[in-house]
């Protein structure tokens, strides 16, 4: 066993984490789950997801044969939601294919939706006990100063050089608790911002820490300005309160969840109103203040118009899968859909009156 891992090791028995929900109970599914959430997550928000996830679900059975709607909706304020998506569609082909259980093998694990390198390394090291290596942000940060490597880890030169030491320092025995503890220490000491360089185990060999660019590394993603686009929502209710819904196309932005109508800014309400069947009569109407919702890759600026109609549409055949539903009871299990996190904003002013 080399330096690095013995000394990571020795920090990790006094000073790692060892109390997080998917710490308790390991097992190859609860690993997998715990993995896919922290993805581009904190670990801090990701806790009651995951307790409340796994105890609906807390088993690849229970995921494999559930409906997508309940899956999504459980993920609704998490963000990234192709990752649900794709636990859910490999609990089922796990189901179909592999009669139930988990492949134990890198290139199985790899062969499911939503499951990468590091993924599938984590599963093996931490649930099947083998010699699994991992690359979260964590550990590039990490490996990235202790090696003193420049360089943006998103270039594939730089990440192979990542990839090549993890592999190089991931030791043949304890492997779990070596794993646990790269992402531990780069989550507790060798932070982004202010790190604990003096009480790390590494700095007497940390490059970074001996040129004193500890801050610099790692090399940050070259910046590139976001564009900007902007869409009308049209929130339509009914007396009862029922509200209008549609569900996107399963691929793409918001696979599978449901919003109020989007329409392009251009768009106008006597326009959206023709397309239910109805002229401007029919309805009375506000609008709100816009807001911006940022993706990954670009700003979205958010106009929300209120409707309220006085008496249900006969709708005409629409492009998306529409519903009514009623916002006070989307948290029953009956009414449970996968909601974005836009959605949910647009909604919580009618759930909150009907509440009153």
């Amino acid at each position: 066993m080399d330096w690095f891992a013995q000394r990571l090791l020795n920090w990790f028995k006094v000073n790692g984490r060892k109390d997080l929900p998917w710490q308790t109970d390991i097992n190859p599914y609860r690993v997998w789950v715990s993995e896919i959430m922290l993805q581009q997550t904190q670990v801090a928000t990701v806790i009651d997801y995951f307790n409340r996830f796994t105890k609906r679900f807390p088993n690849i059975q229970s995921l494999g044969q559930a409906n997508l709607d309940e899956v999504l909706h459980l993920w609704t304020g998490l963000g990234y939601y192709a990752r649900g998506r794709n636990l859910h569609r490999s609990a089922q082909v796990i189901l179909e294919n592999h009669q139930g259980q988990m492949p134990d093998t890198q290139e199985g694990l790899e062969a499911l939706p939503g499951i990468g390198r590091s993924t599938a390394g984590a599963i093996r090291a931490i649930a099947m006990e083998q010699q699994g290596v991992i690359m979260d942000g964590n550990v590039k940060r990490v490996l990235a100063r202790f090696h003193g490597i420049e360089g943006y880890p998103g270039e594939s030169k730089i990440s192979a050089q990542l990839w090549q030491h993890a592999a190089d320092h991931t030791p043949a025995t304890h492997t779990a608790d070596y794993t646990q503890a790269i992402m531990d220490i780069g989550a507790t000491l060798c932070i982004r911002k202010r790190p604990n360089c003096a009480a790390c185990p590494m700095q007497t060999k940390c490059v970074a820490n001996a040129e004193d660019i500890v801050h610099h590394l790692p090399t940050p993603k070259p910046k590139k300005a976001k564009p900007l686009r902007a869409a009308r929502f049209f929130i339509v209710s009914l007396p009862n309160g029922a509200t209008l819904m549609e569900q996107r196309s399963a691929k793409g932005l918001w696979g599978g969840l449901w919003n109020p109508p989007e329409r392009s800014s251009e768009i106008t309400i006597e326009e959206y109103l023709r397309e239910l069947g109805l002229d401007i009569e029919a309805a009375d109407h506000y609008t709100t203040k816009v807001f911006r919702h940022t993706f990954t890759h670009f700003h979205l600026d958010v106009e929300p118009i209120y409707i309220s109609l006085k008496a249900q549409p006969a709708l005409q055949r629409q492009k998306l899968v529409t519903r009514w539903v009623l916002p006070a009871h989307l948290e029953n299990n009956n009414e449970a859909i996968g909601l974005s996190a836009v959605a949910v904003k647009l909604l919580a002013p009618l759930a909150t009156s009907a509440n009153k």
